[in-house]
């Protein structure tokens, strides 16, 4: 009897570590990008990103006000479009009040699809498409529109839905610019002006969902489709599944990396290569079943400005581990 309840223990042991080993892993097919939402962790655990981090991902902030909004509470339409220069970023799009105009790295224009919806949507509001007109230097060819999941149409410039930002409170403000490496102002044709402070060269432009690149201090390090550093909170969880503690105001620091289609990777092990379905819903990227992150400080490509915050954050090597150098 010893004998056999021994074998019985060893035979249940042996299934719960085969659950803890392809428990993880399940979700393998990564869904097409979704939108990142905003979460917290101790004020330790992430770090302080300034004025950077409001409204990141899914467009989560602390706006006061909207100035794009009517008295009547509705969206104050566009008019006239026009083009303006800015010291920092070249030429971008403005309404006709002078107010920047933003894309979401997150919508797409082919076809052109809005993922800023609820919380995002307050703070990013949509343009609307009606009482619109190319001003001087616009091809008006290139606006267009599209329709929102609440049936509202929205202003899209070359594809890309378009949004104003609720803390431009005055005429040539940019302080959406770069918010979360996902809210670029526009330029005239659509793209991001002044390159999308680093993301959207021709460089960035290139790269696959994931990939790496060799950091001078850190060796191979990976980096999202915009070239920006990869993060993981060492607070997380991966087996038997992922499990993200990195809720409330910490997304805003710490935006969630979407998902990504294994096919659009390079360089990064595939082996835990997966998405997850976070408690709010929205799925996010994992690297070994850890899941992943990029900063808000961190403004161009290179940057590794959250290595070692709060002792909990660091860069990701290809195969999911954080390097702790």
């Amino acid at each position: 009897m010893k004998t056999s309840w021994r074998s019985a223990s060893l035979v249940a042991s042996a299934a719960a570590v085969l659950a803890l080993t392809t428990a993880c892993g399940q979700e393998a097919a990564p869904s097409a990008s979704s939108q990142n939402v905003g979460a917290t962790a101790a004020a330790g655990d992430y770090g302080n990103a300034g004025n950077a981090g409001t409204g990141i991902g899914s467009g989560i902030g602390n706006a006061t006000a909207s100035p794009s909004a009517s008295a009547g509470g509705q969206v104050a339409g566009a008019g006239k479009l026009a083009v303006v220069t800015n010291p920092e970023l070249g030429k971008v799009l403005t309404d006709s009040g002078g107010l920047t105009l933003y894309r979401f790295d997150t919508d797409t224009a082919e076809p052109p699809k809005s993922n800023c919806d609820g919380d995002c949507a307050t703070t990013w509001p949509p343009v609307p498409a009606d009482d619109v007109s190319a001003g001087e230097g616009i091809d008006k060819a290139l606006l267009g529109e599209v329709t929102r999941a609440d049936g509202s149409k929205q202003l899209t410039v070359g594809g890309w839905p378009a949004y104003r930002y609720a803390k431009d409170v005055n005429a040539g403000d940019v302080n959406g610019q770069g918010v979360g490496g996902k809210w670029y102002a526009l330029a005239a044709d659509g793209k991001k002006a002044g390159g999308g402070g680093g993301g959207g060269g021709a460089e960035a432009a290139d790269l696959p969902g994931l990939s790496t690149r060799n950091d001078p201090e850190f060796g191979e390090i990976v980096v999202d489709k915009n070239g920006m550093t990869v993060y993981r909170f060492i607070k997380d969880v991966a087996w038997p599944d992922p499990i993200s503690k990195c809720t409330g105001a910490c997304l805003e620091k710490w935006p969630a990396v979407a998902p990504v289609e294994a096919n659009d990777t390079k360089g990064v092990e595939k082996k835990g290569l997966m998405s997850f379905t976070r408690p709010d819903g929205v799925k996010q990227q994992t690297i070994d079943c850890w899941p992943i992150y990029t900063f808000a400080q961190d403004k161009e490509p290179g940057d590794t400005n959250g290595q070692g915050v709060g002792g909990t954050w660091y860069v990701v090597a290809p195969d999911g581990k954080p390097i702790k150098k």
